[in-house]
């Protein structure tokens, strides 16, 4: 819904085309901005929390695609004694968006 010049909201009510167009603008902007993983090429990997971020997905479900190599992934000290987290590269975020899932072992 959208809010009108007299800030009700309803799913028909008039709404200037200039208003609409910048809130247009403004999502896609927010979607592109998430689309794009790191334009500057200024980190190399992302932790599991942060690529479940980027792709929309659950940070358990991203977990699970590493545990069961569903995704190129590698683990490294997390600084919390001996147990390790799962890194995932910014080319391998970019690869799963383009093409999906390595195959399933079966």
């Amino acid at each position: 819904m959208l809010k009108s010049n007299t800030g009700k909201t309803g799913p028909r009510e008039a709404v200037d085309e200039s208003d609409v167009l910048q809130i247009l603008l403004r999502r896609l902007d927010q979607i592109e901005a998430k689309l794009q993983i790191d334009p500057k090429g200024e980190r190399e990997y992302f932790s599991v929390s942060e690529a479940a971020e980027l792709l929309g997905k659950a940070t358990f479900t991203v977990r699970e695609w590493c545990r069961l190599e569903r995704i190129n992934a590698r683990k490294r000290p997390s600084g919390r004694g001996r147990s390790l987290e799962w890194m995932i590269s910014a080319k391998e975020i970019q690869r799963i968006i383009d093409q999906g899932l390595l195959p399933r072992d079966l």
